[in-house]
């Protein structure tokens, strides 16, 4: 049949790249296979569409890339926003945009980067839900021996992302000293983010889930607002408290310059009320559903800025990327960052990781073990 010799074509061709990739003396492990498991979402729908699959083509880096073999891949709304056709993507692919592993191939122009087989790494491109991932070479992120492999992982989507927010994307309309009010720092971003906000000198309020609580309180946030979980949820009910009346409170009625709001749908409305004058509301994810469309006049109340930011935007070059890179991992050796790492589900059980984050039962990243 046409799907047969499809198939069958793949895996030649995966079977001929490797083998020619397997030319290049002394950059490659011996063991790399023609063929790999993977997480793969062929049709967008719940949690059930993601499906592993064992006879997926190795991916063949084109020259100036690396293969990673992946020790780890981590788990991010985005990932479950692809899965569900939420954020639109090309089908069918390989689940998931974050990893950590070894390097066991490189290519003749990423050798001339510096890059060698074994190095310890961590990366975010799309395809990390798999054995093996083509990665550009500047998109790798070293990885220090004292830093483990999961940590590492864990520290590129969420890591960076809660970087950019806490460093950059506020603007300047945040300094040292004033408020910033940041949902749910019980999950995982927003744990990075209110430490990161804190290493920076602002005065942080965070939002919590009384369920999680514990992993909030060691945080070290200057106010802690804890509300009530809502059930099968990834995010708070911010019904259970007038979370503008305790900002007001703690910040003597002048509001925080910043807001870091991962919640979306369900707390924009909060997130504008809490602005201080000339604040700027920064909506970064869309755990309760993406915000509606809203005019501009909502903002005038307090001259309010509005940003959507995303990622790509804030690691839009190698040395970008390195210079947040960097920063995070000094403060990991440091000690000045508290990384938890959640629950670790094996690559075989895909959907029960994605059905585990979306319910809102984690209390740090969530990975897959590779």
């Amino acid at each position: 049949s046409p799907v047969v010799q499809n198939t069958a074509m793949l895996r030649r061709r995966a079977t001929e790249n490797v083998s020619r990739l397997l030319l290049v003396p002394r950059r490659r492990l011996s063991s790399v296979p023609s063929v790999m498991k993977a997480a793969m979402v062929r049709e967008t729908g719940d949690a059930s569409f993601l499906k592993v699959e064992t006879d997926v083509p190795v991916p063949t880096p084109p020259d100036g890339s690396v293969l990673v073999k992946n020790a780890f891949a981590g788990i991010n709304f985005i990932d479950t926003y692809h899965r569900s056709g939420l954020y639109a993507r090309e089908l069918p692919f390989v689940g998931g945009q974050e990893g950590g592993g070894v390097v066991a191939a490189v290519t003749p122009k990423a050798a001339e980067q510096g890059i060698s087989v074994g190095d310890r790494v961590a990366y975010s491109v799309f395809g990390s839900y798999a054995e093996y991932t083509a990665v550009p070479a500047a998109k790798l992120l070293p990885v220090p021996d004292a830093v483990g492999l999961d940590v590492a992982t864990a520290c590129v989507v969420q890591g960076l992302t809660a970087h950019y927010l806490t460093s950059d994307c506020h603007a300047g309309l945040i300094q040292p000293g004033e408020w910033c009010l940041i949902h749910a720092v019980g999950g995982g971003t927003c744990q990075w983010a209110a430490q990161m906000a804190k290493i920076r000198g602002y005065k942080v309020i965070g939002t919590v889930a009384r369920n999680k609580r514990a992993v909030a309180d060691a945080i070290g946030c200057d106010e802690l607002l804890v509300l009530d979980e809502v059930t099968g949820t990834s995010y708070e009910d911010y019904e259970s408290l007038d979370v503008v009346k305790a900002v007001l409170d703690a910040t003597g009625g002048v509001g925080c310059k910043a807001v870091i709001d991962g919640i979306g749908k369900a707390t924009v409305d909060v997130s504008l009320g809490a602005l201080a004058r000339r604040g700027i509301f920064i909506s970064f994810g869309n755990a309760s559903g993406a915000v509606p469309a809203f005019p501009p006049l909502k903002l005038i109340a307090k001259s309010a800025f509005l940003t959507r930011p995303k990622l790509l935007d804030y690691t839009v070059d190698r040395q970008e990327l390195l210079y947040r890179a960097n920063e995070i991992m000094t403060w990991l050796q440091a000690g000045q960052l508290k990384v938890a790492v959640d629950t670790t589900f094996p690559l075989d059980d895909a959907a029960e990781g994605h059905r585990y984050l979306e319910a809102g039962k984690s209390k740090g990243k969530v990975l897959y073990e590779i």
